[in-house]
């Protein structure tokens, strides 16, 4: 994920800062409790595609 555009994107649901999460490939937002996928090198940014966080990934960092 190129650092530059990771500073550009925020989660269009709370417009908070995102992580990305190279292991899982996706970019996590621990205000709105979602983590959307990357595909081949693309972010999905459609709530419809993201996954819930668990209660462990929250606390986490």
């Amino acid at each position: 994920m190129d650092k530059k555009l990771l500073s550009l994107l925020v989660c269009p649901v709370s417009k908070a800062p995102l992580e990305y999460d190279e292991d899982k490939q996706e970019l996590v937002c621990k205000a709105s409790g979602l983590a959307y996928p990357v595909r081949d090198g693309i972010p999905v940014m459609l709530e419809s595609e993201a996954r819930q966080l668990t209660a462990e990934e929250k606390l986490e960092k």
